[in-house]
């Protein structure tokens, strides 16, 4: 694929807030956007240049769009794989299915980390009888954690198993089928890397992140993070080989953990652009949704090292009401989101600190 002209037209699978800051990146660079979601007057469809309000399953709705665009992507992961092989075959998709296979499923994923990319990962196991996960107890001890495989965010979707009295809830909890279980390892601290790999195969990674979560749920990433344990240089190689055994194209969240000495772990990853790198909007670098349409349209990469550290705290609920008052501070920048309706425990925006910006 040659670079798309200015001019051409992302398509993007989803119309929450990702959605919406991609079309901001994309309109920045001079490309034309179009939102495909289910629900009418979302965030990012309001301010695309086009929308399909469709089904992910209506077929018709999705080659039409598909044929709409010059290149698609998605704004989050619970896209309908379908979706995503119905439409390449009228454009190029990226990332490509293959990477949403991967993150779909939990056991695949960390199969996938181990297997393939040569990463570290927790101890892990299929769980689909209690019997299974009294083993696996058994075997690496409690607590262990375990989830569904499919369709969890934010906490959801996962419970921790005390001890071995706690395998029947635990088991009767979460379905009984389909579940992965994993090893609780004590960990120093969560830190992701958001890295951008283009159709040419060039990789660019952001500094370390430092991630704060607060009910489960991502409080504040700070960046550029500490290295005390001078853990940079192995995190960055292990988001290389994750990034090119998955041949991916746009922009990935890797989610770490940090233990005693240095060692780490991979949590999991996120084949789209991500929460815990908002703080690159802010920073004085090529930001991470501008990073994923150069990417994806076969622009080259742009910076990025930041020029100032930041600390961007999400916006729950009600807390967006304080955007006013927020922004009124010094190197203080809020990002609302623009959401209808305001929920409890809905992320409705978020605010960047910036240090000596």
């Amino acid at each position: 694929m040659i670079e798309l002209g200015k001019g051409s037209t992302i398509g993007i699978f989803g119309g929450g807030q990702l959605g919406r800051m991609l079309v901001q990146a994309a309109q920045k660079l001079g490309f034309k956007t179009h939102i495909f979601d289910p629900f009418d007057n979302t965030s990012a469809c309001r301010i695309a240049d086009n929308q399909t309000i469709a089904p992910f399953e209506d077929e018709t709705a999705v080659e039409l769009f598909a044929n709409a665009c010059d290149v698609l992507t998605y704004e989050f992961e619970n896209i309908p794989i379908s979706a995503i092989e119905h439409a390449s075959q009228f454009t190029n998709v990226y990332p490509d299915k293959k990477a949403l296979q991967t993150s779909h499923d939990r056991l695949v994923e960390k199969t996938f980390l181990r297997d393939k990319a040569d990463t570290p990962v927790v101890d892990f196991a299929a769980i689909e009888t209690m019997n299974n996960l009294s083993k696996f107890v058994q075997e690496f001890g409690a607590p262990a954690i375990l989830k569904t495989r499919r369709f969890g965010y934010d906490g959801k979707g996962q419970i921790k198993v005390n001890s071995p009295r706690d395998v029947k809830a635990g088991f009767a909890r979460l379905g009984g089928t389909d579940l992965i279980a994993e090893s609780f390892v004590p960990f120093v601290r969560e830190f992701s890397i958001i890295a951008a790999r283009g159709i040419d195969g060039d990789i660019t990674c952001y500094p370390l992140t430092e991630n704060v979560h607060k009910d489960h749920r991502l409080h504040t990433s700070i960046a550029p993070a500490d290295d005390k344990q001078n853990i940079s240089s192995e995190a960055h190689a292990i988001t290389h080989r994750i990034l090119n055994a998955l041949n991916y194209v746009g922009v990935m969240g890797i989610e770490f953990f940090e233990l005693a000495g240095g060692r780490l772990i991979v949590n999991e990853i996120a084949p789209r652009v991500h929460n815990s790198g908002h703080w690159t909007q802010d920073a004085g670098c090529t930001d991470q949704f501008e990073q994923h349409i150069r990417a994806i349209s076969g622009m080259k990469l742009g910076d990025t090292t930041p020029k100032h550290a930041v600390k961007m705290t999400n916006l729950i609920g009600d807390e967006i009401l304080q955007a006013d008052v927020l922004s009124g501070k010094p190197n203080t920048y809020v990002h609302d989101y623009d959401k209808r309706d305001i929920k409890p425990g809905r992320k409705m925006g978020h605010v960047n600190e910036v240090e000596g910006g």
